[in-house]
């Protein structure tokens, strides 16, 4: 039985978990190719990091399998989970088994992916708030008039 690493992403309320492997540059997203993925904004999302590390990407697959949420952040959430596996980044400091890249090139693209944007490997815990009671939204509230 072969053990696989997985790498989890996360915008909002979707998920994401994506798992790598050697293989010639094919990334799948719920095992659709992501380049024919639409809207073209979602897109360029999803393949920024594999756009960042260059030629490396050929020597990789990805699939990604990921549920909730809207496409905007479904694709946030996936690009995380693709940036985290590129790396190794495990919520552990363990070092993942069998990935395809050696240590020193995990070392070199996460250096990359960090100064192209930080929130790629990190994420961004941003959540809406929620409606409350007394008005429409969750802040704005009815008009006072004190005459």
């Amino acid at each position: 039985m072969i053990k696989i690493d997985l790498y989890p992403g996360q915008r909002k309320t979707c998920r994401a978990v994506a798992t790598i492997v050697k293989g010639n540059g094919k990334i799948r997203i719920n095992n659709i190719p992501a380049e024919v993925i639409q809207p073209e904004v979602a897109k360029e999302l999803i393949l920024t990091p594999t756009n960042i590390i260059g030629e490396l990407r050929d020597r990789v697959d990805v699939n990604v399998h990921v549920n909730g949420g809207g496409f905007m952040g479904q694709a946030f959430a996936s690009a995380v989970a693709i940036s985290r596996a590129l790396t190794g980044e495990t919520k552990g400091a363990k070092d993942p088994r069998d990935h395809p890249f050696t240590k020193n090139v995990r070392e070199e693209i996460k250096k990359k992916i960090t100064e192209f944007d930080r929130h790629l490997l990190v994420g961004d815990p941003r959540q809406t708030e929620s409606k409350k009671y007394g008005g429409p939204g969750a802040r704005r509230r009815k008009q006072k008039s004190y005459r």
